[in-house]
């Protein structure tokens, strides 16, 4: 298996699971189904049953603040599409268009950065703080 077919894998299971829980759901899980349907048609119907279990598994461990079903599920959604890859090549060029009409779906990562600052001052000392850019002129 060469990487990019591996990091299709990566991408596809850490989008399908992101998506989930999300108001894209349904488009991504037809998608997903439409494309084992086409390839390996035996296992479509299956595979539309597990992302559903998947979905109530992951709406409920967020529910009651479970942070490792997540990556569980997202490692097992990995490995289902890259033995899909593996055992059917040409499902990459069909994968990538699938996910790239799901991207402007996928939540925004937030990060968020606590800063505090705590100065002491005597005398006629000063103290400049910022939580980022700061530009000071002094004449």
């Amino acid at each position: 298996m060469g990487p990019e077919i591996a990091d299709l894998a990566q991408t596809a299971g850490t989008t399908m699971v992101a998506l989930m829980a999300t108001q894209a759901w349904e488009s991504a899980r037809d998608g997903v189904v439409a494309l084992w349907r086409r390839y390996q048609p035996a296992r479509a119907e299956a595979v539309g049953g597990e992302l559903a279990a998947a979905r109530e598994d992951l709406l409920l461990a967020r529910a009651s603040g479970d942070t490792g079903t997540e990556a569980e599920l997202t490692a097992e959604w990995q490995a289902r599409v890259r033995r899909l890859l593996l055992a059917q090549p040409e499902v990459a060029d069909e994968l990538r268009r699938i996910l790239g009409e799901l991207e402007h779906h996928l939540p925004q990562q937030q990060t968020t950065v606590e800063v505090r600052l705590r100065a002491e001052v005597s005398g006629s000392g000063r103290v400049y703080q910022a939580g980022r850019d700061q530009h000071i002129t002094e004449r």
